[in-house]
């Protein structure tokens, strides 16, 4: 019996591709997409707790790094040749350019934070291995429905080697901010 499968060919974008396709006009003024893994991938619409811990973690990081380092909310951070994912903040080395000439890269971040209310399984498996094959020392997942933080350290090109979770009473220190104590429920949306 002859095998009729066919195995499919995806076609991967590169990040220059990607940005010529928004400069075109492909990408509708309203859709927020990201490239990850050389695949252009529909964002999830954020929730009202997603943009209430934005705004909550934002805030606590302005106020604790000022002049220290640069907060991102939802910047593009291009990983390689084939990822530029958008996270919901990174911290990153301050630029004496504030990156007009390009979008931080893995040697200029110091954290990566993903939110998740809906995106958890995205966020820790697939974003994951792609910030941690791109060599991010100090990637975090907030999980606004749990009330947990996942952080992931030690990054290898199979993935992270260290993934703790913490309740939100629990404290963590980036690992570039060592005199940095974080309380999760600080980054947390207020339970109503």
């Amino acid at each position: 019996m002859q095998n009729t499968e066919t195995t499919l060919q995806l076609r991967l974008w590169t990040v220059e591709e990607y940005h010529r396709m928004a400069e075109a006009g492909i990408f509708g003024a309203d859709e927020r997409v990201e490239l990850l893994e050389g695949k252009i991938i529909w964002m999830i619409a954020k929730g009202t707790a997603h943009r209430s811990a934005v705004s909550r973690t934002d805030r606590l990081l302005q106020n604790s790094l000022k002049n220290v380092a640069l907060i991102c909310v939802q910047d593009p951070v291009k990983l390689n040749e084939r990822s530029e994912p958008e996270p919901d903040i990174s911290v990153v080395k301050v630029d004496p350019l504030d990156y007009a000439d390009h979008h931080p890269t893995p040697s200029e971040v110091y954290l990566i934070i993903e939110v998740a209310d809906s995106s958890l399984k995205l966020d820790c498996e697939t974003k994951a291995q792609a910030y941690s094959q791109a060599g991010i020392k100090d990637y975090w997942v907030l999980d606004v429905v749990n009330r947990q933080l996942h952080v992931f350290r030690e990054p290898t090109p199979e993935g992270y080697k260290v993934k703790v979770v913490l309740a939100e009473d629990e404290t963590i220190t980036p690992l570039e901010f060592p005199d940095l104590q974080i309380v999760v429920l600080e980054m947390l949306p207020p339970v109503i």
